[in-house]
């Protein structure tokens, strides 16, 4: 009961009834916030949809109504309800409703990485702007495009659908570890982990 009235004193105008079975569900995941693991959205499949005006900037800024999120906490609890379908929308996903969200780009960013050992092999373990980390592998893969300008764009899977825009300073940091190799003329740049490979690019 406490959650759920510090939740309404905070975002009043999530009281209306349409997501009223999503402020349930928060209320019951924020009185349990040690435990692990994330609700197994994969098994829920809501037939209504719900709008209200949630959105994810660039920078990765949760906002209802235009307004953003202030509490940590709550943006967590969201993004790990957050589902990627094939109508190409976003939505907060719970047993009875699913919740449009309006992501300008990718819902997380890769904020931080570390050079790790396991079973012998280098890894990188990557952590986003909401506390996921994990490793960068096959199941976790790398993509990057070029902007017009010429500037590399780095994406990596979080998970299912879900995509991360990897931070300049990160991938950076990323090109530091890379082993070049000379392929076509031109000096290549692969990054090993897990025992996956990453091309991050190619230059004169």
């Amino acid at each position: 009961m406490a959650a759920n009235i510090m939740l309404n004193q905070h975002y009043p105008s999530l009281k209306m009834p349409t997501s009223s079975r999503l402020l349930q569900l928060v209320s019951q995941i924020s009185l349990n916030p040690n435990e692990k693991g994330l609700p197994p959205i994969h098994l829920w499949q809501p037939l209504q949809v719900v709008d209200i005006d949630l959105s994810i900037d660039h920078q990765g800024q949760w906002f209802h109504q235009g307004n953003p999120f202030i509490r940590t906490e709550l943006v967590r609890l969201f993004s790990t309800l957050l589902r990627l379908e094939e109508d190409a929308n976003y939505y907060l996903i719970t047993p009875a409703e699913k919740v449009l969200v309006k992501v300008a780009e990718v819902p997380f960013l890769i904020v931080s990485a570390s050079e790790v050992s396991q079973a012998g092999q280098p890894c990188l373990v990557l952590e986003t702007n909401v506390s996921d980390t994990f490793t960068l592998d096959e199941k976790h893969p790398l993509r990057l495009i070029t902007q017009e300008n010429g500037e590399p764009r780095p994406y990596v899977k979080v998970r299912d659908q879900l995509e991360a825009r990897i931070l300049p300073q990160v991938f950076y940091q990323l090109v530091d570890l890379a082993e070049t190799r000379q392929e076509n003329q031109q000096t290549c740049l692969y990054l090993n982990s897990a025992g996956a490979e990453f091309q991050l690019g190619c230059f004169d």
